[in-house]
This record gives C-alpha cells, sequence and structure tokens, in this order.
C-alpha cells in the first residue's frame, strides 16, 4: 500500500473546507505537530480524543549483538521514545481491513 503523505492530507482538508487556501491548511497543520512535538519533548503524554495517545516512555539499557561480530556485546544506552496508542475508533476501523490483508 502506498504511504498517505502531507500534501495529500492538505489536498484532502481543501476539498472537504473550499475556504481555507492551501497555504493556511498547511500552516495550521505543522503548527499543530509542533505542539505535538513540544509536549512530548517535554515529557508530556498527548492524548487526542477517538485518535490515540501519544506517550514519552524510557526504554531501559541493554546489551546487543552486532550481526557482523556476534561474539562481542554492544551495549545500548536507555532512551526516550515515543509510545502511540490507538484510540477506540481508529483501532476498530483499522481492523475492518484484517480480511483484506489476509
Amino acid at each position: 500500500m502506498k504511504n498517505f503523505t502531507r500534501k495529500e492530507l492538505v489536498l484532502k482538508i481543501s476539498e472537504e473546507q473550499p475556504h481555507l487556501t492551501q497555504t493556511e491548511i498547511v500552516r495550521v497543520l505543522q503548527k499543530t505537530l509542533d505542539h505535538i512535538t513540544n509536549a512530548l519533548a517535554a515529557g508530556r503524554n498527548v492524548e487526542l480524543r477517538n485518535f490515540g495517545i501519544f506517550e514519552v516512555i524510557l526504554r531501559k539499557a541493554k546489551p546487543g549483538r552486532n550481526p557482523k561480530n556476534p561474539g562481542v556485546n554492544v551495549p545500548i544506552p536507555a532512551r526516550a521514545v515515543v509510545k502511540f496508542s490507538s484510540g477506540k475508533i481508529m483501532r476498530h476501523r483499522v481492523l475492518e481491513l484484517t480480511n483484506q490483508l489476509l
């Protein structure tokens, strides 16, 4: 399947909201993404009802392996990562795709 890009999103919104220019839509979309990113960078979770929750979690440090030299452990440091949990509506809509993918 083909990826859904930012450009396609802007075009879809502009079709549904003809009173908004594509430049205005891009500006609002970018500001939205910037605020989500800033909240996550500050350690805050972002909850968008019916869409999902972005959470900042800390992955523990662990030993890793280099496939080219499997006998040597490579330390992987602890790090903060973003985890996404889909909301109820999104989860159900995506589940409808299951039969098509099988």
